[in-house]
């Protein structure tokens, strides 16, 4: 895999706030990466220097092996950014918009009008290209701004708040279209978000932010290892076993505790490699197991968890 995105000990300070304070991680190529945090985490910011926009008050960035404070330019023909508000030009139609930024992104009058119509088609707004934007629904609108954000190809991706302020049908939609864009075109996605269920069904990775820092990194799965090194595991019995069993396994390597009675067991577990082992055991021993539920943690519930002890 190749490294889209390097940034070591990244700082931005305005004044006496320090809106980014020591960030350092990584985004590899074909990845949805997502930063995750409140408002006034520097999410927004944290997007703003990586596109050149800002510059840097301490740290390093390289986008593409390139520095975005001294070669934005060249790091902005790579990238696209859709922002917490379309800002489009209301007056003017969708195909008259894309045909605009396409111009200045660049592309040759021979293919200009050719790549605006297949977008436009892609993101389901061909039977509208000649009506104004100001006519548009928010979903429309939020739609139109990422086919902007599109329309020169970009291997990488910023979406800020893609979905804020939109309704759940609209929000669905963009946020199907982002994971077809990953999935299907193989482009790298940095999504900066506050919205924990949405990052949860794209990202692969995410950095969890608090007031420029950041709290924890890397999978749902790698996160909720580090915050709960064990697993509870709850078992349903089509009869209860044995009281003798209770006392056998909590024998068993691996196990830390067991609770409950009748059908209904809750076994602690060191790791999720031990609970073939125990279900194994159990019927070796004549149980009958009806269901094996291991308890799986939200982002949610991992965000509130950092987030709770920073306060």
């Amino acid at each position: 895999m190749n490294t889209v995105i390097e940034v070591n000990a990244l700082e931005r300070i305005f004044g006496a706030n320090r809106a980014v304070d020591g960030m350092t991680f990584h985004v590899e190529q074909g990845e949805v990466f997502g930063l995750l945090g409140p408002n006034g985490a520097g999410k927004t910011t944290t997007v703003r220097l990586l596109n050149g926009i800002l510059p840097p008050s301490g740290g390093s960035t390289r986008v593409f092996g390139l520095d975005p404070a001294s070669d934005g330019q060249r790091v902005r023909q790579k990238t696209g950014v859709l922002t917490e508000t379309p800002a489009l030009y209301e007056r003017l139609s969708a195909y008259e918009n894309l045909a605009f930024f396409a111009t200045l992104a660049g592309i040759p009058d021979s293919t200009l009008k050719s790549r605006v119509m297949e977008i436009l088609a892609f993101f389901g707004l061909h039977d509208r290209a000649k009506d104004k934007v100001e006519t548009y629904s928010k979903g429309m609108k939020q739609r139109l701004a990422l086919a902007r954000a599109l329309i020169h190809k970009p291997p990488l991706l910023f979406l800020d708040e893609p979905t804020s302020g939109l309704d759940p049908e609209a929000a669905q939609q963009v946020n199907a279209l982002i994971a077809d864009l990953s999935h299907q075109n193989g482009q790298t996605i940095l999504l900066a978000t506050h919205n924990l269920l949405e990052a949860q069904r794209l990202c692969d990775r995410v950095a969890v932010m608090n007031k420029g820092r950041i709290l924890a990194m890397g999978s749902l799965k790698d996160l909720a290892r580090k915050l709960w090194p064990v697993t509870w595991v709850d078992i349903i019995f089509w009869q209860a076993p044995a009281e003798s069993l209770t006392g056998s396994l909590k024998a068993h390597r691996g196990v830390k505790q067991v609770t409950g009675q009748g059908e209904a067991w809750q076994v602690q577990v060191e790791g999720e490699d031990v609970i073939p082992q125990v279900v194994q055991h159990l019927a070796a021993q004549g149980a009958s197991i009806l269901k094996v539920n291991p308890r799986a943690y939200t982002l949610e519930d991992i965000y509130f968890a950092l987030q709770a002890g920073e306060k």
